[in-house]
């Protein structure tokens, strides 16, 4: 099974080797993508120093979209997504996502932080639908798109979708894994402004019918 791994990226110049450097490592990695969201620290400029192969948007047009450039340059129908700031990740934590993807036949598999840091690993206790870090295959990604359920993020529409469609998914922890945190990244005010409206979507979603 060929994996294209694709990696949204929006002013993650400092933190992106971090991801870059175990996906060059991992065994089961076909392709990785870097999709530059309208970054303007250099993220781009790193990751083709770093060999990627680099989309950049000339704006800021959110997760959803930069994933779904990536999606549309991939040359392989099954995806790996991955957060640019992640910390601690390692190649065998992406060898095994993909592993028990293809061993298990799984429609979904998430991977969810465990041991990282105090603060992610109780975000993701209490929600790990809320991880960016999941395989699944195009023709899935291609219904989340027919639906039109992006407007609570990705991660969300992914699970409501996988809810209503009974898809076989799989949670597989990331030992050791974390990421920034919003306040680290924006400053404490703005990424905490941030945080709180990423919540509120989570709310209204939870609270909003799944069909």
């Amino acid at each position: 099974m060929k994996v294209s791994v694709i990696v949204p990226a929006y002013n993650e110049a400092e933190r992106i080797q971090a991801v870059i450097s175990p996906l060059k490592q991992a065994t089961q990695v076909d392709e990785i993508i870097v999709v530059d969201d309208g970054s303007t620290d250099g993220t781009a400029e790193v990751a083709r120093h770093l060999g990627m192969q680099v989309l950049e948007l000339p704006r800021n047009l959110g997760k959803a979209a930069a994933l779904e450039q990536g999606v549309s340059r991939a040359k392989n129908d099954v995806f790996l997504f991955l957060d640019a700031d992640l910390v601690g990740l390692r190649p065998d934590h992406v060898d095994r996502l993909i592993r028990l993807y293809e061993e298990k036949q799984l429609d979904m598999i998430v991977g969810v932080f465990k041991n990282g840091r105090l603060n992610t690993d109780i975000a993701h206790s209490i929600a790990p639908y809320l991880s960016g870090q999941r395989v699944l295959h195009r023709t899935l990604w291609n219904r989340l798109k027919k639906s039109g359920k992006l407007e609570f993020g990705v991660e969300m529409a992914l699970t409501k979708l996988s809810l209503k469609e009974n898809w076989r998914e799989e949670r597989v922890f990331l030992e050791g894994v974390t990421h920034v945190m919003k306040e680290e990244k924006r400053g404490f005010s703005k990424g905490l402004k941030e945080r709180l409206l990423m919540y509120g979507d989570i709310l209204r979603s939870l609270f909003a019918r799944v069909g």
